[in-house]
């Protein structure tokens, strides 16, 4: 009974740092206008987060083994739940994003460690049940964020966003320090890498700075965005070569020489993208173009995340049956570039059922991905690897959706511009279509008491206002076509795992014979 309380309690914890990744996201026009901020100020709500997400989440396996895994583990939770309950406080936009970058720090050990402890509760033939287990809390998180702040910022205020996560940490903590055991595999290093944590500090630090700002201040139009990517290559190109020759280095990166965990990482990469890109499109593409509010935008998502829970289980259990997991991967992609495809085909008039199916298929590509991927990473890997593995695998998702949205946003910007013109150069005498139209709205705005000059003039402002309302949208669509080829480009490296499982099946039944 204790261990099925401590799965669900890390499990919960888990789910409770996703959800903050994107629970903000249909929240933030609330936060700036009660903050008194501009959009781009208010962005750096969510920036400071990821920044810090991303730099302690490779740092995992060295925190836990010089810390004690169940310190380490229980602080991060308090000091997770001490920042919301700040965050929730804050009178200033500033003071909000410190407690959210400190947040980000306490979420990041919620999601690695949270994974290691659920594997340690099954024995090694039940290691798949324990990745569908944990699957479900990495998918239901960033899923149900956008649902539950659209909820939460339509009926009560955007504070109660972090007021929410202290019942849950709180309980998490007492049940963590009653029932979390010290990790077995723990240890303890004598030697800090103190050069090592500060150039991934530096070079993480830098680069998702870039990543979130980048399209904002109009990429290298900024000095302090050249002065970041500058740093950014420098400091990780040092990591790289530091961590190798190090005796002691904080993040252990001699793991990625097993071909599984390196291609899984490529993989996770990408899925990265498609799982926050996705969680970022469709809200925005449903408020901004038909018209949904903040809760209706989040309610698109639920159908889905509620097929997935039952497609997590359904996979563990076809992984437990000995189903290859390259196949169960073949299958999440395929799902993923069918959503991408069919949302590239919408238009203007597509109903909110269209696009609830359409998140289902993404939702079971998902459930198809997590839980496979996650079982190919540490597949050829040691004990005591594992939980440094886990680590690198988790932080190429959180930076495949750093990566995403930065380059989704530059490339919608690029497509604006494109699509603009396009639209404008059709606007001509010739268009007999577009002249009819521009009578139509200059006839309206004449019956409503305007003169003729003026009714033209409110005419062309309107087909402008249209053209730019169209541009946007194609461009948004266009988007998803990318999403799904980045996915495409990557399938062919699913053909090392398919040889290797061909490869282990020949050496088995030569021993049989």
């Amino acid at each position: 009974m204790n261990r099925i309380i401590l799965i669900i309690t890390v499990i919960s914890a888990a789910i409770m740092e996703l959800i903050d990744t994107s629970i903000v996201n249909v929240a933030l026009n609330y936060m700036s206008g009660n903050l008194g901020v501009t959009l781009e100020d208010i962005s750096w709500v969510v920036t400071a987060y990821g920044i810090a997400n991303v730099i302690i989440i490779p740092m995992t396996s060295f925190l836990t083994n010089n810390l004690g895994r169940r310190n380490y583990y229980i602080g991060s939770i308090i000091l997770f739940t001490f920042c919301s309950f700040m965050c929730g406080n804050s009178t200033n936009i500033w003071e909000l994003v410190t407690f959210r970058f400190l947040q980000g720090i306490g979420g990041g050990a919620l999601l690695s460690v949270s994974a290691m402890v659920v594997y340690e509760c099954f024995p090694k033939e039940q290691q798949n049940i324990a990745s569908a287990l944990f699957g479900i809390g990495v998918f239901i998180g960033p899923t149900i964020g956008p649902t539950l702040g659209g909820y939460i910022t339509d009926n009560f205020s955007w504070r109660w966003i972090f007021y929410i996560n202290i019942p849950i940490g709180l309980l998490a903590t007492i049940l963590c320090f009653r029932l979390l055991p010290e990790s077995p595999t723990r240890q303890i290093i004598k030697k800090i890498d103190w050069l090592g944590i500060i150039l991934l500090i530096i070079g993480v630090g830098s680069l998702q700075t870039v990543l979130e700002r980048g399209e904002i201040d109009d990429w290298f139009a900024a000095r302090y965005i050249i002065f970041l990517s500058v740093a950014a290559v420098l400091s990780l190109a040092l990591f790289i070569y530091w961590e190798l020759i190090t005796p002691y280095p904080v993040v252990k990166l001699s793991v990625l020489r097993h071909p599984s965990l390196s291609i899984s990482a490529v993989l996770t990469f990408i899925t990265g993208i498609g799982m926050f890109t996705s969680i970022y499109l469709t809200p925005v593409l449903a408020q901004r173009f038909l018209g949904f509010n903040p809760a209706q935008a989040g309610l698109l998502l639920l159908p889905g995340s509620i097929i997935a829970v039952f497609a997590l289980i359904i996979t563990g259990r076809l992984l437990q049956k000995g189903v290859p997991p390259a196949f169960i991967v073949l299958l999440g992609f395929c799902c993923f570039i069918y959503f991408n495809w069919s949302m590239s085909r919408v238009n203007l008039q597509v109903s909110f059922a269209t696009i609830s199916i359409n998140l289902i298929f993404r939702a079971i590509g998902m459930a198809l991905l997590t839980v496979p991927l996650a079982t190919l990473a540490v597949s050829s890997l040691k004990a005591e690897d594992m939980p440094q593995g886990t680590a690198i695998n988790n932080m190429m998702r959180q930076l495949g959706g750093s990566f995403g949205i930065s380059l989704i946003n530059t490339y919608i910007a690029r497509r604006i511009a494109l699509h603009r013109t396009d639209l404008i150069s059709n606007l001509t005498p010739d268009n007999l279509q577009a002249m009819n139209r521009l009578h139509t709205y200059t006839t309206v705005f004449q019956s409503k008491g305007f003169g003729l000059p003026e009714a033209r003039q409110k005419a062309v402002a309107l087909m402008e206002k249209i053209v730019v309302q169209q541009s946007s949208f194609l461009s948004y669509i266009d988007a998803y076509m990318i999403i799904g080829l980045a996915f495409t480009f990557v399938l062919p490296l699913l053909l090392f795992f398919m040889r290797k499982n061909k490869n282990k099946k020949m050496v088995i039944v030569s021993a049989d014979h």
